[in-house]
């Protein structure tokens, strides 16, 4: 995507000149015309000016309004209103422009609770609601009949004609589009920009994005009062008729067809929107047909907007980078820090003790990693300390000051940050301008210091980033991501540092190479907290690990004194007393594979996470697929039934090559994914979630086949006429089951049966498992209980970041190191 016009694509004094060019030429223009020419100049004006308050909301907030039409007509009734009762028409202007930004402001309120298709529902039935509004204002609107405004405005006693209005009107256009080139490169704009892209991240970065989205509301909504305060002079009578919804529908296509974000948008989109019905006026009833039929036209051909797509054509900017040093820069060195505090922590949702009892203390210069299986709370915990959960138990506290239930831009100006699982850097800005914009965090009127892009760039070399400073962070590849959102961290001097799997999606150099960038961020005095699923990283860099586990601590020490931790193998491994039940004899069949990968490669964007791996299921066979969290198992499952589209190698199931195939093909083809998660449908029963599983099939079917799978299940025939969504976490996991084998697979993927569930429901689950292996079902499984799963199975492969480390027998498995090691990391 290049830079939109007014941005890194153009320099920073060219589009301040190229505004004023534009300006010259439109009242150049006025000057060379006369009469009607001037009302439609005028139009054409007054639209760019509320079209460049919209853009405000739509193009730097990403939010959307059909009832901009309700401002306009605010700012005409007030400037009418105001003139009409002998009050000056120069200062009606700043009043209804003022009244405006007062009632956008508290528009925000209840729009701030919705998005999507529902903010827009707020946005109309405000426009609705002004309308009617000004309809029963009896003697102050005029009601139906609006108001008659007889005569014009004067500059020093002489009285403007209709020339002057239009003359006016472009003026207030070209100031609109300086103003919003000045605020889109200003810290405001960017933090508009911010919020619409990654509003979590915003806020971990101090900014409230309550408070920035209502500070769009009510920019935008003045700029359209504003525009609406120049109509009554112009128009001479207003109604409500002169603002109906159509209008509001005008000012949003005006933005979009132009260039939503881009400073000449609006202008470009008004020239479109107001000149192309006058064009077809004389088209009289067909007039509106060709209107809709042109726009839909013009988004189609250019559906970044007709601004926004000549800009892809211009050069891109400079291509600075930072200079290759690894030192710290000095404002990141804290000579005395504070440690983080966490005492008794603990949260639930709807019943459920997401986590409780955790206690930890995260030291200044040290690192403190937060490991466990999956579920355990580990996520919860960052999410709890950095403000986005409220704790129901515990205390956080950092220097004396209690944290906790505290929103999250408030901790962040206390002295915390954070990096996310999926990077959510600022995909509209720069490289520079994400971290440029952290470093006073949530400051939204600071000005830009001339050292602040030098600071930057330091950081950016510091963590390691070589990229260009100035392209788009949404350009980037996954590596660099990861990098410059720990840049973005740092950048407002943090006490304490929280990373969320800093290294999902790294090779192993660079894993090593993120491993010594932690080491020199703890060594400037910062506390690390680093919640990661990389053992090798975890015990080469951490100071003192915590050990969670189905949300409570199970264990706390040095690297060493975990990695023995007869709790944490148990934790990670499964139990060694497992009741599950192993196959009476060893497995014989044929040979030839039901489900094999050949040298599989696939990952999310840029970010592998399989590499080259091999795998074979044989018919009737259980095999399980084992790893520690991010080892790339989940992904292979999504990979084998077509979820996840491979980049290279084969997948061929019953002498068929599916990797192209969409899982829908693929699941017609005899293989049923039972998913991470249940996935169960929420709001159909049991019956008809499990009539469901044979829609891949085709055919009739038959209730015999439904009670049998009630039977095997008897506590979904206990639910069989409930809702999916009011079962337990363990009743969905069968009735998972359950649908998949509706399907009469040809093989059966299991997907972390076991998560999130009670030790009783797990032993029951597995119970069926091993039955279903017994009958012949072709099994492959996927479970963070080792051991648990290799009972059950009879072959298993052990994955570690992306590749298959061991392969064997269950038996073989359970006595190989190399298991223990990809969980644990090695000794």
């Amino acid at each position: 995507m290049r830079a939109p016009l007014g941005g890194p694509a153009v320099m920073p004094l060219v589009m301040p000149l190229v505004i004023l060019a534009l300006t010259l030429a439109g009242l150049g223009l006025v000057a060379a015309t006369s009469g009607y020419s001037h009302f439609v100049i005028a139009l054409v004006a007054l639209t760019v000016l509320a079209g460049t308050g919209l853009n405000v909301l739509l193009g730097l907030a990403g939010l959307i309004s059909f009832g901009h039409a309700g401002f306009y007509a605010l700012g005409a009734y007030a400037s009418a209103i105001l003139t009409l009762n002998g009050v000056s028409f120069w200062l009606a202007l700043p009043a209804a422009a003022g009244l405006s930004a007062l009632v956008g402001a508290a528009l925000a309120v209840p729009s701030m609770r919705v998005r999507g298709p529902y903010l827009a529902m707020v946005t109309i039935a405000f426009g609705f609601l002004v309308e009617h509004a000004l309809i029963e204002g009896g003697e102050l609107t005029g009601g139906q009949n609006g108001l008659v405004v007889a005569t014009g405005p004067s500059l020093f006693g002489v009285p403007l004609g209709e020339r002057d209005l239009a003359w006016l009107a472009v003026l207030g256009a070209g100031l609109s589009l300086y103003g919003f080139h000045r605020l889109r490169h200003a810290r405001l704009g960017q933090a508009l920009r911010a919020v619409r892209d990654a509003d979590v991240a915003a806020a971990s970065m101090g900014f409230d994005p309550v408070r920035v989205k209502t500070a769009a509301f009510a920019i935008s909504a003045a700029l359209t009062g504003l525009a609406g305060a120049v109509l009554p002079p112009l128009m001479l009578f207003i109604a409500p008729s002169s603002f109906p919804f159509t209008q509001s529908i005008l000012f949003v296509l005006s933005v979009v067809v132009g260039g939503a974000g881009t400073v000449l948008g609006p202008l470009f989109g008004a020239l479109v929107t107001v000149l192309l019905p006058e064009a077809l006026a004389g088209l009289a009833e067909y007039r509106l047909l060709f209107f809709g039929l042109t726009t839909l036209v013009v988004l189609w051909l250019v559906p970044a907007g007709i601004v926004g797509s000549l800009a892809r054509l211009l050069p891109r900017g400079g291509e600075a980078r930072p200079e290759a040093h690894a030192s710290a820069p000095d404002f990141l060195h804290r000579a005395e820090g504070e440690p983080l505090a966490v005492e008794g922590l603990g949260i639930a949702f709807g019943g459920i003790r997401a986590a409780d009892g955790v206690a930890f203390e995260a030291l200044p210069g040290a690192i403190t990693s937060v490991i466990g299986p999956n579920g355990a709370g580990k996520t919860t915990v960052l999410n709890m300390i950095s403000g986005f959960y409220r704790p129901s138990a515990g205390t956080i506290r950092l220097g004396g000051r209690d944290l906790a239930g505290r929103p999250a831009h408030a901790i962040a100006r206390a002295g915390l940050a954070r990096t996310y699982q999926t990077t959510r850097l600022f995909g509209s800005l720069s490289v520079v301008e994400n971290v440029v914009l952290a470093r006073a965090p949530g400051r939204l009127l600071r000005r830009a210091q001339p050292q602040d892009r030098q600071e930057a760039a330091a950081l950016l070399a510091f963590v390691g980033y070589a990229g260009a400073l100035d392209r788009p962070a949404a350009e980037l590849p996954h590596v660099d991501r990861r990098l410059v959102e720990i840049a973005r961290a740092l950048a407002g001097a943090p006490q304490v540092l929280l990373l969320d799997e800093p290294a999902a999606g790294l090779a192993r150099a660079e894993t090593d190479r993120l491993g010594g960038l932690l080491r020199r961020i703890a060594a400037c005095g910062i506390a690390v907290i680093l919640v990661e699923h990389d053992m090798p990283l975890v015990m080469g860099v951490s100071d003192r690990i915590l050990v969670m586990d189905a949300g409570r601590p199970i264990a706390h020490g040095t690297p060493a004194e975990v990695r023995r931790d007869p709790a944490v193998l148990r934790a990670y491994l499964g139990a060694a007393e497992t009741p599950a039940r192993p196959r009476a004899a060893p497995w014989s069949g044929r040979p030839e594979p039901v489900l094999a990968a050949h040298d599989l490669r696939a990952g999310y964007g840029a970010a592998p996470v399989l590499d080259g791996i091999a795998l074979a299921v044989r018919p009737g066979e259980t095999v399980a697929l084992l790893g520690a969290n991010g080892a790339g198992k989940s992904t292979a499952m999504r990979a084998l039934s077509g979820l996840l589209r491979p980049v290279e190698g084969s997948v061929v199931l019953a002498d068929g090559a599916i990797a192209a195939l969409p899982a829908h093909r693929i699941a017609r083809l005899g293989l049923a994914l039972v998913p991470e998660g249940r996935q169960v449908f929420p709001e159909l029963t049991v019956v008809e979630n499990i009539r469901l599983g044979a829609w891949s099939r085709g055919g009739r079917v038959d209730p015999a086949e439904v009670e049998a799978l009630l039977d095997r299940f008897p506590r979904l025939r206990e639910r069989a006429g409930s809702r999916a969504g009011l079962l337990s976490g363990g009743e969905q996991q069968m009735l998972a089951i359950a649908r998949g084998l509706m399907a009469r697979p040809r093989i059966l993927l299991l997907d972390e049966p076991s998560l999130g569930l009670a030790p009783a429901i797990i032993n029951s689950l597995y119970a069926t498992v091993a039955e279903l292996r017994d009958a012949g079902t072709t099994i492959l499984i996927v479970d963070q209980m080792a051991a648990l799963a290799l009972t059950v199975a009879d072959r298993g492969y052990v994955l570690e970041q992306g590749r298959v480390a061991a392969s064997g027998t269950a038996a073989e498995l359970k006595a190989d190191a190399a298991l223990e090691a990809a969980y644990l990391g090695a000794a």
